[in-house]
């Protein structure tokens, strides 16, 4: 703890607040042990979405294999952090129509049909532009364990072709001719932290990933498991465990690699958040210490307008705080509540977190802040300056920070 204070005061010193710092020794050792544990059976993609800072990417280009996408513009900077188009899905409920024509174009390994709509407009574009492009199907399955934190099937959703209706949907884009399918594709449910409930997930993903291939005669080329790993954000919270669920569902996951149709399969941990959310810190300074009605109030430089997630608006139904310590340290402690410049009033990063006695110019770090930060959050509002962002790698601190436009640094 006392060499990472050392740098992230150094990285306040140096580069100013609010910003962020990621280290990427922890991604070193999280990648390490997703690969010791899980690697038997999964190749890795980078879901690049949680965050797609060009720095950071040119460094994980080197060390993940494989990356998917939510936009031409993810592909755009996937291809200019070293990824190959070839490397790449494209997910996403709502693609325009010039983000598949310039997919397929580029040679984007897979684009990931999420409709019938989609197929056909992805069908129509490949032929005009006399291709054959490689699809997954995404699949939508009737239900999600208990234990995760956002739910994307099992409900109605945007996302993937919902299961009941795949007897009469898949034929038809089977039979589309410009597409091939070369596999399917699950991400039903993310941030869970119960280890069984992320085992039963998997097996009803090789269940439905069975009954499909079996119904429709298809042999996979690629599998993706929407991994749904999650990270402890709270105190109290337990972090997962994956020797244990390597341990749980690797039986499952042995035989199921021993039937015929998956023989060959490439199995793919699609995973965001697990990776690099714990290697983050934001760091904000106090820029006023305020008592009022009984209650202790720090206004920090930063806060809801660069770290959506921390308070609370993202997805969050009841505001728990994140884990955050003073940089530094300190004697004592005493509850405060930390809220940010904004003229709302609920631009809040905690309420009543007990940290030691804040003054003005003090520095806390928000922990597990390295997915889901700038780019989730409204930047523009108020026309502050966008968050500095900050590489770590062993002793050296790069700034990678992104241009937002007016009002940055």
């Amino acid at each position: 703890m006392a060499d990472l204070d050392a740098r992230l005061a150094e990285a306040a010193a140096t580069f100013g607040t609010p910003s962020y710092v990621y280290m990427t020794d922890a991604i070193e050792a999280r990648l390490d042990e997703i690969r010791q544990t899980l690697g038997p059976w999964f190749s890795l993609s980078y879901a690049m979405k949680c965050n797609p800072n060009p720095g950071l990417l040119k460094w994980l280009a080197e060390r993940v294999e494989l990356v998917d996408v939510s936009s031409i513009g993810e592909l755009r900077l996937g291809t200019e952090a070293g990824w190959t188009p070839a490397q790449a899905s494209f997910t996403g409920p709502g693609k325009r129509n010039f983000e598949i024509a310039e997919a397929i174009a580029t040679g984007v390994g897979e684009l990931v049909v999420e409709n019938l709509q989609e197929a056909e407009t992805a069908n129509r574009m490949a032929g005009e532009a006399g291709k054959i492009q490689h699809v997954l199907l995404r699949l939508s399955p009737i239900s999600v364990p208990k234990g995760f934190g956002d739910h994307m099937a099992g409900r109605p959703s945007p996302f993937g072709i919902d299961i009941e209706d795949a007897p009469e949907i898949l034929p038809q884009i089977l039979a589309l001719p410009h597409l091939q399918i070369v596999g399917l594709h699950i991400y039903s449910g993310t941030q869970c932290l119960k280890p069984d409930a992320i085992c039963e997930n998997y097996r009803n993903f090789m269940g439905v990933f069975r009954d499909i291939c079996a119904a429709h005669d298809i042999t996979p080329q690629k599998l993706v498991f929407g991994s749904g790993l999650g990270i402890p954000y709270h105190p109290g919270d337990t972090p997962l465990d994956l020797a244990e669920i390597a341990a749980n569902v690797g039986p499952d996951l042995d035989a199921f690699r021993q039937e015929p149709p998956f023989k060959d399969t490439q199995l793919i941990l699609e995973l965001g958040r697990y990776l690099v959310g714990e290697a983050g810190y934001f760091l904000t300074s106090v820029v006023t210490i305020k008592d009022s009605r009984g209650q202790r109030i720090g206004i920090c430089d930063g806060g809801m307008n660069n770290h959506l997630p921390a308070s609370g608006h993202f997805g969050m139904v009841i505001h728990r705080n994140y884990k955050m310590h003073r940089v530094g340290g300190g004697d004592g402690e005493e509850k405060i509540n930390l809220v940010g410049p904004l003229c709302t009033s609920i631009d809040r990063l905690a309420n009543g977190v007990a940290l030691p006695p804040l003054d003005v110019g003090d520095v806390v770090a928000v922990h597990s802040s390295g997915a889901y930060g700038p780019t989730a959050s409204p930047v523009y509002f108020i026309s502050h300056p966008a968050p500095c962002e900050i590489l770590v790698e062993s002793d050296a601190m790069t700034d990678i920070s992104r241009d937002f436009g007016p009002g940055t640094r």
